[in-house]
């Protein structure tokens, strides 16, 4: 066997390294950023977090107008054509500045047009413009990852988040309300566009002038699938919350915020961390012409994602009111009942994210599209219908339900693969949700005597029920064995885990 050569180990090295970084910055920054959220909205109470969260939502929509996938066409670009980055930083300049305005005038255009009281507006005038500010932030950010200098992207994010809540408490303890929150949000936009930018001044970079209109051109033509897939999707997550406040207050917008914090959340740390992990591994599978083994990894992948995320959607919808009476003040109650049905809405996503993730893998972005459009369309009208006729919020967790449900059905319906299963699939899927159906039972009855009794009876009668029901394959086993290896320490847990089987076995 050949020996890799210094500079190959040296790039594995500095890409682990890079990996490291960034997963590390994301989950103390998102860690710090939900448990933010969670005390911003006690402080503020469901009114005014009603307000935030709307002026949130419509620059979430109008977000992607802003980045429109520029990002990821200038590291890929850089990172190929390294010594042509200031062509590339004065083209990304002139199209996001002119993007960011264009932005900034929808963020107020929305409120205006949406019918929202004057405080929404004026907020959202406000809090609009760290469209504006973060936009040179994210450039030079975009342009050190190119470069691969993750460590310094990795650092300034946290040392942001961390200024950007201390920044906002002392504002709200200071009575300044969400002016404080506002002002300290474009105070730490400022500060995070300066160090990222001075990062790349010290490594010698700078835009060239003047613009070469022909690339800026190219650039933009390439991200306008990426700029639309991500609006369907920020419109998506955001409609039922704008449409919400629209039809029937702040207040109940406030109550939806908290259950889709909690979404949020869950979808991070469940889904998201265990798809980046095996993205790699997927499209190397697919890329290296495996069609058989890329269609059953596929298949597995699901099967677990489900099976992890059953019982903590069981958990969080059976005491639903239990969490938010611990997370929350008293009048945030109203949430638990929405947390009960949106959790169902997160579980479908995250089981569809797989097939998603699939799709990107196959190069079939515009069917990912076309069903993302199908599914707003169908959220916007249930919003509408459910909103306008129950005058409750929970008519909005009820119509991302079966919206996302739609979606889920044409996804499974859409994807193929030589190794996809796909109807022969469903004996082992109805094992597995008889497994939750049997921990739910358990969880009702234990629950009786005490929330923690009936989770943890829950749990073990899940895990049980999959062992010996033949809910758990295998497949099943290895592809949690590489989820392990992939993640930071998980070859230690993976150790310990393996050793154990070995001496049960014996």
């Amino acid at each position: 066997m050949t020996a890799p050569t210094p500079t190959a180990t040296t790039g594995a090295r500095r890409a682990t390294r890079n990996a490291l970084a960034l997963m590390l910055a994301s989950v103390l920054s998102k860690g710090a950023l939900f448990l933010w959220q969670i005390v911003l909205f006690n402080w503020l109470g469901p009114t005014e977090t009603g307000v935030y969260s709307t002026v949130v939502s419509l620059m979430a929509i109008t977000a992607p107008i802003v980045n429109f996938g520029l990002g990821v066409i200038l590291i890929r670009d850089v990172a190929r054509r390294p010594a042509e980055i200031g062509r590339y930083w004065t083209a990304i300049l002139f199209l996001q500045t002119g993007l960011a305005l264009l932005a900034y005038l929808s963020v107020v255009g929305l409120a205006l047009a949406g019918g929202y009281s004057p405080v929404i507006v004026a907020c959202a005038a406000v809090g609009g413009l760290s469209l504006l500010i973060d936009i040179f932030g994210s450039m030079g950010s975009d342009l050190l990852l190119a470069q691969e200098r993750m460590t310094i992207t990795a650092s300034v994010e946290v040392v942001h988040i961390a200024l950007r809540v201390a920044l906002a408490a002392l504002a709200l303890g200071a009575g300044w309300g969400l002016a404080g929150v506002y002002l300290a949000t474009l105070f730490t936009g400022v500060v995070r566009s300066l160090l990222l930018w001075g990062a790349n001044l010290r490594l010698k970079q700078r835009p060239a002038l003047p613009l070469d209109r022909a690339l800026a051109g190219t650039m933009l033509w390439h991200a306008a699938p990426l700029a639309l897939n991500a609006l369907l999707v920020q419109a998506y997550q955001h409609a039922d919350k704008l449409m919400m406040t629209g039809i029937i207050g702040e207040r109940s917008t406030g109550y939806m915020s908290p259950a889709f914090t909690i979404h949020f959340g869950v979808v991070e740390v469940l889904n998201s961390t265990v798809l980046i992990a095996l993205f790699p591994l997927m499209s190397r599978t697919f890329g290296d012409g495996r069609q058989s083994a890329f269609g059953r990894l596929t298949a597995t992948l699901l099967r677990f994602v489900l099976i992890v995320s059953l019982p903590v959607t069981l958990l969080l919808s059976i005491y639903a009111d239990v969490l938010i009476g611990l997370l929350f003040r008293a009048d945030y109650a109203p949430s638990g009942g929405i947390l009960r049905l949106l959790i169902w809405y997160t579980l479908l996503a995250m089981v569809g994210n797989v097939l998603v993730q699939a799709l990107q893998v196959q190069n079939r972005q515009r069917q990912v599209v076309a069903l993302r459009a199908a599914g707003l369309l169908l959220n916007i009208l249930l919003n509408g219908l459910f909103l306008f006729t129950l005058r409750d919020p929970r008519g909005a967790a009820v119509a991302s339900v079966l919206a996302e449900a739609l979606v889920l059905v044409l996804l499974f319906n859409r994807f193929q693969a030589a190794g996809w299963p796909g109807a022969q699939m469903m004996p082992g899927l109805l094992r597995v949700l008889a497994a939750g159906g049997a921990a739910a039972l358990a969880m009702l009855l234990g629950g009786a005597l005490h929330p923690l009794v009936g989770g943890a009876a829950g749990l073990v009668v899940y895990g049980l029920a999959l062992v010996y029901g033949g809910g758990l394959t295998d497949d099943d086993r290895g592809l949690l064995a590489q989820v392990l290896a992939a993640l930071p320490g998980g070859g230690v847990v993976l150790r310990w885990w393996q050793r154990g089987r070995s001496l049960t076995t014996r």
